[in-house]
């Protein structure tokens, strides 16, 4: 090889290598520069029954200890701490939705995807083809999929999904998730609003 062949070949290597560092450096950058998410405060509870009404608001539930699950009741419109075995409708823990329904389960509950559509304009949800949870302790294979997580920025947001809820004691509602962080973008507050039908019906025609 003469000696500008050689020269030119050190040169190109150099070259390679610098673009692969500056490669690297751009990702590691991109990693660590969060995007600003949605931040939410956790709803206090104040369990209230709703009776026959229908009932639509806006919720956080603080899941986020992954430790714990929090439990939520329609039938309240609130979070329920230490419920009995029929007494809530859907438990979060951190990224982890389930409905007290299916294996394990002692409610009628589930869930069902409603595509291509959105919140307001769903009307009425179905009365079968709900998905209960399929075990015990942490999925429920509807709603295990109910955000895009990036692995560059590390951030978690929902689909812009809707669901059809059937409760632990029959009754619907349909929901759909807002957000996934507390204030400081901490991890585990999840946010949704929904449209519950206290009175047994399947219309819940936003208000």
């Amino acid at each position: 090889m003469s000696r500008f062949s050689s020269l030119l070949h050190d040169r190109l290597t150099a070259t390679l290598i610098a673009l692969i560092v500056l490669c690297a450096v751009l990702f590691i950058w991109t990693s660590l520069e969060r995007p600003e998410v949605p931040t939410f405060i956790p709803t206090t509870p104040s369990p209230t029954e709703i009776g026959t009404e229908q009932d639509a608001r806006t919720v956080t539930v603080d899941a986020s200890d992954p430790g714990i699950w929090r439990f939520f009741d329609f039938s309240r419109g609130s979070v329920v701490e230490a419920p009995g075995p029929e007494e809530w409708d859907m438990a979060f823990r951190r990224f982890q939705i389930i409905v007290n329904g299916g294996r394990g389960m002692e409610g009628q509950g589930g869930v069902a995807l409603l595509e291509d559509i959105n919140f307001e304009a769903v009307s009425l949800v179905p009365e079968t083809g709900y998905v209960g949870s399929e075990r015990n302790d942490s999925v429920n294979s509807v709603l295990e999929d109910w955000y895009n997580y990036s692995f560059t920025s590390h951030v978690l947001e929902p689909k812009p999904t809707v669901y059809a809820l059937r409760t632990a004691d029959g009754r619907y509602a349909k929901i759909e998730i807002l957000g996934y962080y507390c204030i400081g973008a901490l991890p585990g507050c999840t946010t949704f609003r929904y449209v519950y039908q206290g009175g047994g019906g399947t219309d819940v025609v936003s208000k």
